[in-house]
């Protein structure tokens, strides 16, 4: 009787850490894991499909934040996005931001492209320089309504 306490201490004991070696992996993918700091900023844009709290945000391919918030702002009816980069990451004045996403059936994100001034961001400024997402059922229309206007 012993043999099997004993058994079923080892067994729970290897479920309960590979449950939370799950979780921390987790929380490292999600971005949860809390290290470093970050600085806030905002940008503006027409659309905003595909992105919401937790999106990416990533400066040559590398994530280096996430959005944190997004709320419509009632006199221009653009998306005002706000968004953590890490504090070690010094964006240009003139950086704009874009609404990107990884192919035809990938997720969106918000990608930063730097620009060449030599005077950087503060923390909390709004980047002017914005695109917002592209409808590929648009597109696809006006290829549709282009090709029967050639003929």
């Amino acid at each position: 009787m012993s043999d099997s306490h004993t058994t079923e201490v080892v067994t729970g004991s290897m479920v309960l850490a590979a449950a939370v070696g799950f979780f921390l992996y987790a929380g490292q993918i999600v971005g949860l894991s809390g290290s470093g700091d970050s600085h806030s900023y905002s940008a503006s844009f027409r659309t905003a499909d595909g992105i919401s709290v937790g999106t990416d945000v990533r400066l040559g391919g590398v994530k280096v934040g996430a959005v944190t918030g997004i709320n419509l702002n009632p006199e221009t009816f653009r998306a005002v996005t706000s968004f953590t980069v890490k504090s070690d990451v010094a964006l240009p004045e003139d950086t704009a931001a874009l609404v990107s996403s990884e192919g035809l059936l990938g997720g969106s994100y918000v990608e930063l492209l730097p620009g060449g001034s030599p005077f950087n961001l503060e923390p909390g400024s709004e980047i002017e320089d914005t695109q917002g997402s592209v409808s590929l059922v648009q597109l696809l229309m006006k290829f549709v309504a282009g090709s029967e206007d050639d003929q």
